[in-house]
């Protein structure tokens, strides 16, 4: 197993600061710890509290969280907190003992309609996967026991995850209203049991670390990386809550056509494709200027 990195996040709390890892840490549990004598169940945490600065200590799917006092601020220190934590980590330590009880939280799911008449979006208040992933047949589902099981549904065509949510695109088999409930108790009902969603040695995880990302961000030329740029911060959001994800493809210098792929609730809709290929365009045209001339929309 390759070593791990961690990645560090802002919170909107100034105290807190979040360590990201491409790999899960826990089985979609979450543990909080407010002293060394509480973190008996996990070495990592008590491990943590020797140092003099922290507060409190949170671990959950993906990541650690800590809150600090204020006799230091995160800049003189994260660095090495987060080089601490890797050490940790990638030298074989404990997070959380495998008889630890995790801090039971109610498991809830509900479901949002989306601008694509064929998806539904599943949102649950726990954090399914460290990055998207999709699936668009049960062969290429083999990596995710969720979507394998998702996919023995007739009506399922394609199922795409990220974050804390499934986005499902249904065949016209089936109408919504008479097949939400049950996929959202069936959802509800496998995350409550702390089955994997996806696992960790998935393709697609590989391929999406933030190690990975910023290699394959660094080979790109200046206007490619300003076209991430503003997919990142601008729309990705927008398109985030609609249950769907945007890609940069590539970027051709030549003749300044921009493309890039459409998946979960985005992929295969009869007006995002339009609507978004415009939105982008316009932006990217009015943000970079005479570099664009077009955006193409593939469907994931």
């Amino acid at each position: 197993m390759e070593p791990i990195t961690i990645s560090i996040q802002e919170t909107t709390t100034p105290t807190i600061i979040k360590f990201v890892t491409p790999h899960f840490l826990t089985n979609h549990e979450s543990f909080e710890y407010n002293n060394i004598d509480e973190a008996g169940n996990s070495p990592l945490a008590q491990q943590l509290f020797y140092l003099p600065f922290v507060k409190k200590v949170y671990i959950s799917s993906n990541f650690i969280a800590i809150e600090r006092y204020n006799i230091v601020s995160w800049e003189d220190v994260q660095k090495e907190v987060g080089e601490q934590i890797e050490n940790f980590i990638n030298e074989g330590g404990t997070i959380v003992s495998s008889d630890a009880k995790a801090k039971k939280t109610a498991v809830t799911v509900y479901a949002e309609s989306t601008p694509n008449p064929a998806v539904q979006k599943y949102v649950s208040n726990k954090k399914l996967v460290p990055t998207h992933f999709e699936f668009t047949n049960i062969e290429e589902a083999k990596p995710s026991p969720l979507a394998t099981e998702l996919f023995n549904f007739p009506f399922v065509k394609s199922v795409f995850f990220d974050e804390n949510y499934v986005s499902i695109t249904k065949y016209d088999i089936a109408e919504w209203e008479d097949i939400t409930m049950e996929l959202r108790e069936f959802i509800r009902s496998f995350i409550e049991q702390g089955k994997t969603v996806v696992e960790t040695t998935a393709p697609e995880a590989k391929q999406k670390t933030t190690e990975q990302l910023d290699a394959n961000f660094e080979t790109l030329d200046e206007t490619s990386k300003q076209i991430v740029n503003i997919l990142e911060e601008y729309i990705k959001p927008a398109v985030a809550s609609d249950g769907g994800n945007i890609e940069f493809k590539s970027y051709n210098p030549e003749t300044k056509v921009v493309s890039v792929i459409l998946q979960g609730a985005c992929s295969g809709c009869p007006s995002s494709t339009f609507t978004l290929k415009n939105g982008i365009e316009n932006m990217l045209k009015e943000m970079l200027k005479d570099q664009v001339s077009t955006v193409e929309a593939i469907n994931g």
